[in-house]
């Protein structure tokens, strides 16, 4: 019997090992399709751009063709234009999200209490992310920046003053205003939710401890949203570097190059230059730049998680 027993003991391990390596391989094999199709769906695209950034690869004059080597990153980094998109790309990145992430958290705090009229007010606060960014250009553009018929305009005439043209006089300014009310939404949204997690018994303790509002928020509230507010602003970083749709409905890049970002100006390259391997190379810089970005944010708010978790 107790050779039996050990018998059974010692095969039952191996049995479930047998089992759980079987469930593995399966969960691999179901995978495996989905794995492939993110791969060739991210890398091909990328080996393509990275092939054409080191061609000389021009639709207009087909006949010189051939292999550039490093002079499309040379043109580039020459070209005045690319270090005045940058910029302008930097520039947007910067104050879209300091304002989404700003507002969004004022917002997120306000309907985070209970008020009359709070779900329509919510369900109008949420409802620019849901425009379609051409629509976003196009609305600005025409029902409010307009500077003969726009909102804007209007407003400004009934209080006696002069209509301000803000894609001519304020290119940048209105670029930004346009993205930040597409986006505070979001930042709103995953911020909302954020608090909505919040304990109360925290809250409750600290004003028993006599804590005012800004203690409050700056103890408790803040610390609690660190990992929220970094995922916001991952999110919100990618798809600001990629603004392209508001700024080709309204300002086309202009006045002159005042909001060409590094998506338009690749967007300028390809389709009136006709210029592939410039481009490519171009768009070689903007996944550096992302990617740069991105480290950056990761660590920055990394630290102040793991300083904010040892106080």
């Amino acid at each position: 019997m107790k050779a039996i027993s050990r018998t059974v003991s010692t095969a039952t391990p191996s049995a479930e090992v047998t089992g759980a390596r079987s469930f593995a391989r399966t969960t691999r094999l179901l995978m495996a399709p989905a794995v492939i199709f993110l791969l060739i769906w991210m890398l091909v695209p990328l080996a393509m751009t990275i092939y054409y950034s080191f061609q000389q690869y021009n639709l207009i004059m087909p006949m010189y063709n051939g292999f550039a080597g490093l002079n499309n990153f040379a043109i580039l980094l020459g070209d005045p234009t690319f270090w005045k998109s940058l910029a302008n790309t930097l520039i947007i990145v910067a104050a879209s999200l300091v304002i989404t992430v700003c507002l969004g958290l004022a917002l997120a705090l306000l309907f985070n209490r209970t008020f009359v009229g709070r779900g329509v007010a919510r369900t109008l606060a949420v409802a620019p992310f849901f425009v379609m960014p051409v629509v976003t250009g196009l609305i600005w553009k025409n029902m409010l920046f307009h500077p003969v018929y726009g909102l804007f305009a209007w407003v400004a005439r009934q209080l006696g003053l002069e209509p301000v043209d803000w894609l001519a006089h304020y290119p940048m300014l209105s670029v930004i205003i346009m993205i930040t009310w597409e986006w505070t939404p979001f930042a709103l949204l995953v911020l909302l939710t954020g608090l909505q997690s919040l304990p109360e018994d925290q809250i409750e303790a600290a004003r028993l401890d006599g804590a005012n509002a800004w203690q409050e928020f700056r103890h408790i509230v803040v610390p609690h949203l660190g990992q929220v507010l970094y995922v916001v602003v991952m999110l919100e970083s990618i798809f600001f570097l990629t603004s392209f749709a508001e700024i080709y409905t309204t300002t086309s890049g202009g006045p002159g190059t005042a909001t060409t970002n590094l998506p338009y100006y690749i967007f300028q390259t390809v389709f009136q230059q006709n210029d592939i391997g410039i481009a490519s190379a171009a768009a070689i810089g903007a996944v550096i730049l992302a990617n740069i970005f991105a480290i950056m944010l990761i660590r920055f708010i990394a630290g102040n998680l793991n300083a904010g978790a040892a106080r």
